[in-house]
């Protein structure tokens, strides 16, 4: 049994605010919305029922994959009539010396006006070489994937504040980045293949970390709407895939050559080196509802950059990256750059440059220098030097990683002790910052012991390669568990004893308990893919043209009523429904929509159908208009 570590830390398109049918609750109900229960199944119950639906898959010519990474960003592609070759994309322009520029930074710059200047080493590039008084009128946009995650109420009117405190839609800074990775890999495509089609050949895959929730993962693809990767119309030519399953596809393939062992023990079980490590793999499922944090190397910028407040002060800090946005990010690539270099068996010190500009507005500013702040602050391990750089030593560096690989080891260290994961063989670390050796030495030395931690030799770009093969069959992972309970809130027959009394509502002489929360789905319930829950409902009118069903969600699965503690409204399914019987008239019968869900893919879908007349009825899921 292996495990994957990727150290770091929907679905349709939204639906317009449509006619609703409340059915209130009765007075003095507690906190309950008047349209919480605005629809009844036809058959109220409460276990969920189950059917397989199989999947089908359209036929693509190629899958590019864009791994929008909170530190650095790529894509790669594959053909579908050559599957096992994955090709990078060319290498970038510029770019830091020793680096392969394999990946380029998630930095995007617009001009003052707000249009698209460039993205990657690029903009970082030409924004370095802005006049000081000029950069302060750019947008400079940089490491701003995870504030996606960090924001609670994510909405298509969310914001982003550039690096000089300007703010601008998230949308449409994730739409700039991701029409950039577009036209350069379409660009490409045409290059190898001028006869590809650009329309509809190309299936697209964006990778997203496992721990953003639907709305995340629904803004992705409203975002990839808007860069025009794909058509509304067209949902499925865009999958969304978790990056910790993408990295484990990939590693999956791998043969034992193409790996590290940090333990440098014979191979295991008397393996050849070409032998593939597929069979140490248990069938391709989700072992443990998906637990991630935000555990990447941003945290280490993070403590440079609470190190540097606690040396010249945090109003002086702010004030400096408000008035010197450009150099403040050359100070963060000059970092960067020692960053990487930083090991647990170096000795010498790591010099990290100061911009001229830091030096000089510190001294206009506090009126002394920068070395008497150093003297000032008792730091140990950090000097100044005479070349104007902060000379930094192995204690010091390794003192910034310590916080997040501390994190990072209680983590892995919780997960191993959980029942579901006893047994295990072989760790593999993944992502940018498996890359460190600081925390590759952390690791070994924590679980070395007990199971074998493995690289894969591009470790930076596991997740990657392992989209695109994911894009070339999204049925690889067959099973995943729930990381919530879903359901809706619904109309139940009133039982005295049973339901308490300010739930009781008398509709047309009948006794009802409101608030009744129906699951879709349990928190931690493996679910298959392709698996379909189904549910029937009857609009509440006749020639009801539009019917909303709330969809709510808990962490726990104990939950009653949509009231209860941790309860809250998530999204909403929207049915569109088409006028029935001649013009003027009622349709005859009572009408049923039956809508079937999907929680086994990597986002919540929907679809409906009307069964009087068989015909699909516009379904649509929304988790952004909370």
């Amino acid at each position: 049994m292996s495990m994957l570590l990727e150290p770091g830390m929907q679905s349709l398109r939204m639906g317009a605010n449509g006619e609703r049918c409340p059915t209130p609750s009765p007075p003095g109900s507690p906190g309950t919305p008047h349209d919480s229960c605005s629809i009844a199944p036809l058959t109220p119950s409460q276990s969920p029922r189950s059917e397989a639906r199989s999947q089908q898959t359209a036929s693509f010519a190629v899958v590019v994959a864009i791994d929008f990474g909170t530190t650095s960003s790529g894509y790669a592609f594959s053909f579908s009539s050559d599957p096992e070759a994955i090709h990078m994309m060319r290498k970038w322009e510029g770019g830091d010396p020793g680096v392969a520029n394999q990946k380029t930074p998630t930095s995007l710059l617009l001009t003052p006006e707000g249009i698209f200047h460039s993205f990657g080493y690029t903009a970082r590039d030409y924004y370095h070489d802005l006049d000081p008084e000029e950069a302060r009128d750019w947008l400079y946009f940089e490491k701003f994937k995870m504030k996606i995650h960090s924001t609670s109420d994510l909405t298509m009117q969310t914001e982003l504040e550039a690096v000089n405190g300007k703010k601008m839609q998230a949308l449409e800074v994730f739409a700039h980045a991701l029409r950039f990775f577009k036209q350069h890999a379409v660009q490409e495509l045409k290059d190898q293949c001028p006869s590809l089609p650009e329309r509809d050949a190309i299936r697209w895959v964006i990778t997203v970390p496992a721990i953003w929730k639907q709305p995340a993962k629904q803004f992705m693809r409203e975002a990839a709407y808007k860069a025009g990767l794909v058509s509304p119309e067209n949902p499925e030519q865009l999958l969304i895939a978790l990056e910790p399953e993408a990295a484990s596809i990939y590693c999956r393939k791998l043969r034992l050559h193409q790996l590290i062992d940090l333990s440098c023990k014979p191979p295991a079980n008397g393996l050849a080196p070409d032998h593939s490590i597929d069979s140490s793999f248990r069938q391709a499922r989700e072992q443990l509802r998906r637990s991630r944090g935000p555990y990447g190397a941003v945290g280490v910028d993070l403590a440079f950059e609470k190190l540097l407040c606690h040396i010249f002060g945090e109003d002086f800090i702010a004030t400096f990256k408000a008035k010197r946005p450009a150099a403040w990010v050359d100070l963060t690539i000059a970092f960067e750059a020692r960053k990487r270099a930083a090991a647990p068996s170096r000795a010498s010190p790591l010099n990290i440059s100061l911009p001229f500009s830091f030096i000089d507005f510190y001294r206009k500013h506090r009126g002394q220098n920068v070395e008497t702040a150093l003297k000032k602050s008792n730091v140990n391990f950090v000097k100044w030097s005479s070349q104007g750089m902060l000379r930094m030593s192995s204690e010091a560096m390794n003192e910034l990683f310590q916080p997040t690989i501390s994190q990072i080891i209680k983590h892995i260290d919780d997960l191993l002790k959980k029942p579901e994961v006893q047994g295990i063989k072989f760790l593999f670390l993944v992502g940018g910052f498996a890359e460190s050796a600081m925390l590759q030495r952390a690791v070994q030395a924590a679980f070395g012991s007990t199971c074998r931690v493995i690289i894969p030799q591009d470790v930076g770009l596991t997740i990657l390669k392992g989209a695109v093969l994911f894009g070339l069959d999204p049925t690889i992972v067959r099973v995943r568990r729930s990381p919530l309970t879903y359901g809706v809130g619904v109309l139940n027959k009133f039982v005295e004893g049973k339901h308490p009394r300010e739930k009781l509502l008398v509709k047309e002489g009948k006794n009802w308990c409101t608030d009744i929360f129906e699951k879709f789905v349990s928190v931690d319930q493996s679910v298959a893919l392709g698996e379909v829950v189904q549910r029937s409902y009857c609009p509440a009118r006749p020639g009801q043209r539009k019917t909303i069903i709330n969809i709510y969600c808990c962490a726990t699965d104990d939950v009653v009523y949509i009231t209860d503690p941790g309860v809250r409204k998530c999204g909403t399914i929207s049915l569109e429904l088409e006028a029935l019987g001649d013009a003027g008239s009622p349709a005859r019968g009572r009408r049923e929509i039956r809508a079937s869900m999907q929680f086994g893919d990597t986002e919540i879908k929907v679809t409906a159908m009307d069964i009087r007349t068989s015909k699909t009825v516009r379904a649509t899921i929304d988790f952004l208009s909370n």
